[in-house]
């Protein structure tokens, strides 16, 4: 669940492992490692050997780790690929299918049905495909591969753990190529932690049980820290006059002060009382969003802006809000020209992660301080202006 299956390479990033991780070496040493590691947790070792028996490295698992292209789209761009007709008229139909199920999260969770719905579309397509990867070879394969060894290894054990009692077989379990199972694409641990047997049948069925996936889902967003009964996210329309170095992530105001500064909903009422980051991801031209505390979860669940962002958009469409207005923003920079930018970033001494074309939150927030610097709207929008200026 923490991962889309087609958006976990951003999720993962790039760089060297924690020196404190072990990976890399010939894969079948590093099996023995984790075998001996495994037993050392309080496994039994017949336990063990039967979860290992039929691991393998999966080549197409790192493949499908390399691939990151669609974190180059713009949000508009990326939200008209992500939102359909289908998964409109499809997600209201199961709003309606699982009513009962809806109604206990929103009684129990505080979390309104749109949040699950979405989330449920983006990962599996309302569980159409939860992919056919075998989920041990993926832990294992990735925990290898010395890319994010951090977040995979511990994710061996939980399945181990899982396996000893009878909810994982290594040989057959399948999902996401990052290891997710389910509807709603829930890791090892996460299942361990929040993992909630729902439709009553004495199990925790994530594959096949909707209402299982669902509560496990909510129960896993109230652990990430969830605020009952809050907006998450509401798009707005801002005045021309507007401070723009003052948009952006970590710089909130209270929803009052920015309707004292001409922000205006779009659809419903601002959250007068709550804090609320103003949202431009594609500069002051473009759509725009008040995003409130528990929009910081989303990034919990997936670190790429672009995806929780329209994760939190579909959530409201989903129940009534209207197609986002796209503006007219300046277009966005090429692959190349990102990258070209990044780099005179990093020569002025930003943190802007790797050079990598993608407009993360490194390099927004080092083209936000630089325009302020250069006298341009501070709006955290890349433009060919700003470049040739560099």
């Amino acid at each position: 669940m923490r991962i889309a299956p087609f958006l976990a390479a951003l999720v993962l990033g790039a760089g060297p492992a924690p020196a404190e991780v072990s990976c890399g070496g010939p894969f079948p040493q590093f099996v023995a490692d984790l075998k001996e590691e495994a037993v050392a947790r309080g496994h039994a070792p017949d336990t063990v050997n039967r979860f290992f028996d039929s691991v393998r490295r999966d080549p197409d698992v790192i493949a499908a780790d390399r691939k990151q292209g669609v974190f180059t789209m713009t949000f508009t761009d990326f939200a008209r690929r992500l939102i359909s007709g289908y998964r409109l008229k499809t997600g209201r139909a199961k709003a309606r299918e699982h009513d009962g199920v809806f109604d206990r999260i929103e009684r129990d969770f505080g979390i309104s049905r749109g949040v699950l719905l979405a989330f449920w579309a983006f990962e599996t397509d309302y569980g159409g495909y939860q992919g056919d990867y075998k989920t041990a070879d993926a832990l294992v394969t990735l925990a290898h591969d010395c890319r994010r060894p951090e977040l995979f290894r511990p994710q061996i054990f939980a399945a181990i753990e899982l396996f000893a009692q009878g909810g994982f077989d290594p040989a057959t379990t399948t999902g996401a190529w990052a290891g997710e199972i389910g509807m709603v694409q829930m890791l090892p641990e996460d299942i361990l932690a929040y993992g909630t047997d729902a439709d009553g049948d004495g199990r925790v069925a994530l594959k096949s049980s909707a209402p299982d996936a669902l509560v496990s889902g909510a129960k896993m967003l109230q652990g990430l820290g969830w605020r009952p009964n809050e907006p998450w996210l509401q798009e707005v329309q801002v005045p021309a006059t507007l401070d723009w170095s003052q948009t952006g992530r970590d710089a909130p105001r209270s929803g009052a002060e920015w309707a004292d500064l001409g922000v205006r909903p779009r659809h419903g009422q601002i959250a007068r009382d709550l804090p609320a980051d103003l949202l431009l991801p594609q500069g002051r031209k473009g759509p725009a969003f008040l995003a409130y505390p528990n929009f910081d979860v989303y990034f919990e669940w997936n670190k790429s802006f672009v995806y929780v962002l329209t994760a939190g958009y579909f959530a409201n469409r989903l129940e009534g809000a209207p197609v986002f207005d796209p503006g007219n923003p300046p277009p966005r920079l090429s692959d190349g020209q990102m990258k070209t930018l990044q780099r005179k970033l990093r020569a002025r001494g930003y943190d802007v992660g790797g050079v990598d074309g993608i407009l993360g939150a490194g390099t927004r927030a080092a083209v936000q301080d630089m325009q302020e610097k250069l006298g341009l709207p501070a709006d955290a929008w890349p433009t060919r202006d700003l470049l040739n200026r560099l």
